[in-house]
């Protein structure tokens, strides 16, 4: 089963060789034990003007796609049908892999469509596989804010997808999505900027399989939007659009704020 990293950068020069060396160490032929053509890393420059391009070019093996239109989930789709692995593990740039991370997802996955082919009847494919961010960056009081956070949003989720029979989850920037299924939905829907494009993409993939959530595959992040935007305004904006999404198929709002300034390129002489 191939694997291909897509990574999505905009102006991301500081942050992303940290993602990079993170997802290297963990498919290094030597030390994993996959063989060389296991895994690819594509990496979306996305109408960066800092030396995002650049920098991502210094690591061998590494796959530079070019996306001039700003936007998630423009990178994404860029991505997506720049790949050529079986799953498509979409991570942020600002994010490193925990340890074990490229492990227990090709495990997940082949137990998961081993089951599959024996009892098809009482096994759909898995179509995605999620976990939480761990934010490396927060002091220990505001991670357990974060955690009570999430334990809320997993609860919302399960009442949603086992009561209700609506929508599902996943966490944007941690989640692995099999090709068959994400070919079967049409992709990633452009139409969604930034919220809810998370909720859209669980929701769509819930149709052709299994979409699975578990606080056992976490991922470490920069919580630098927490801190610029403040707790508990994102955690309004996340839920508001999680539940637009989910009951009415689009995001409550298409807004949002870059947390990234592009760099101001000075006139030449």
């Amino acid at each position: 089963m191939r694997l291909s990293f897509v990574v999505p950068a905009y102006n991301e020069e500081a942050y992303l060789p940290a993602c990079l060396e993170s997802i290297l160490n963990q498919i290094d032929p030597v030390t994993s034990g996959l063989a060389s053509d296991a895994c690819e890393i594509i990496v979306v420059n996305n109408a960066s003007n800092d030396r995002t391009r650049e920098v991502a070019l210094r690591y061998p093996g590494v796959t530079v796609v070019d996306e001039p239109r700003k936007g998630l989930t423009f990178a994404r789709q860029a991505g997506f049908a720049a790949s050529t692995g079986d799953l498509i593990a979409n991570v942020d740039a600002d994010s490193r892999l925990t340890p074990g991370w490229v492990a227990k997802v090709l495990t997940t996955f082949a137990e998961a469509a081993t089951a599959t082919a024996a009892k098809p009847e009482a096994h759909r494919p898995l179509a995605a596989f999620s976990g939480p961010l761990v934010y490396y960056d927060l002091t220990p009081q505001q991670r357990r804010l974060v955690h009570i956070f999430y334990m809320t949003a997993w609860t919302t989720y399960a009442i949603n997808r086992y009561i209700l029979r609506v929508g599902s989850m996943v966490q944007g920037g941690n989640f692995v999505v099999s090709r068959a299924s994400l070919e079967a939905i049409g992709g990633f829907n452009t139409a969604i900027s930034f919220y809810g494009e998370d909720t859209d993409i669980a929701r769509r993939l819930n149709d052709v399989g299994e979409v699975r959530f578990t606080f056992d595959l976490k991922m470490s992040s920069s919580a630098r939007r927490l801190k610029s935007e403040g707790m508990l305004t994102m955690a309004a904006r996340y839920s508001i659009n999680y539940l637009w999404t989910t009951f009415f198929k689009r995001p409550f709002t298409n807004k949002y704020i870059d947390i990234r300034e592009p760099l101001t390129v000075e006139p030449e002489a």
